[in-house]
């Protein structure tokens, strides 16, 4: 029987075609399997705990995969994998778990971090959307506290999907001036394919004044993408922390 592992990493996604393996296309999955694959002598998948999309970051991203070997949670043997990794993807950790955990469906919540940089950066146009705007904080974080009150965001999901359901449960959402810019962060039980950077762009309307809060009231009740704001560019956006049940993966516990 295989030993499955998880992998805790992080990447700059500026460079990849996201996480998801696809043709013709470099993707941070296709990446890591074939580091794997190479070191470990043997073919190797990788289920990622989510999909991020093109130029989309992670600081911290999971997922899992089965071996023949049962020694691979072995620091020695992660320092050697970096190596064979190009500079935007390192590894962190690899924990043995049981043969049923899963990157994925475990998964109890995930946090993204929404980068916004109003002094213009040029180290920084990888990693923020640059915005010489004043922003109402006070206002967006009104909209933060609206959208506690509701479960489908169909109105900041990509349009045909494959998922069963547009409801998710947000758990906290806030906007904090930080520097020379505003950082927003979000975390919830799971997310809809461009739901945070539709999220962000619509927001950002109702800094700007343009937006009334019933109006983005209105919006996430009308239940129509259509009617959002445009989404906010890929680079701003990082996937920062991914949550599961103690007995699952306990060490991120002690």
């Amino acid at each position: 029987m295989k030993q499955r592992y998880f992998i805790e990493l992080a990447y700059n996604g500026t460079r990849f075609h996201g996480w998801q393996v696809q043709p013709n296309a470099v993707s941070v999955q296709e990446t890591l399997e074939k580091a794997l694959s190479t070191v470990c002598r043997e073919e190797i998948a990788v289920m990622g705990a989510g999909r991020t999309d093109t130029g989309v970051h992670a600081s911290y991203f999971v997922a899992h995969f089965e071996s023949e070997k049962d020694s691979l949670d072995h620091p020695d043997f992660t320092y050697k994998l970096n190596s064979f990794l190009c500079a935007d993807l390192v590894l962190f950790r690899i924990s043995k778990v049981g043969e049923q955990a899963h990157a994925r469906f475990d998964a109890t919540s995930r946090t993204y971090h929404y980068f916004i940089n109003q002094r213009k950066d040029p180290f920084a146009l990888e990693t923020s959307w640059y915005m010489n705007r004043e922003l109402d904080v006070y206002k967006m974080n009104v909209a933060c506290a609206v959208l506690f009150d509701y479960v489908d965001f169909t109105s900041f999901s990509r349009l045909h999907t494959d998922v069963k359901t547009n409801n998710c449960k947000i758990y906290f959402a806030r906007w904090v001036q930080k520097d020379h810019g505003v950082v927003f962060t979000i975390k919830a039980d799971r997310f809809l394919r461009n739901m945070v950077r539709a999220i962000v762009g619509t927001m950002v309307q109702v800094g700007l004044g343009k937006l009334s809060i019933a109006e983005f009231r209105k919006i996430i009740e009308a239940k129509d993408r259509g009617l959002a704001g445009a989404s906010a560019p890929a680079q701003g956006l990082f996937l920062a922390n991914i949550t599961y049940p103690e007995d699952v993966f306990q060490h991120l516990e002690e």
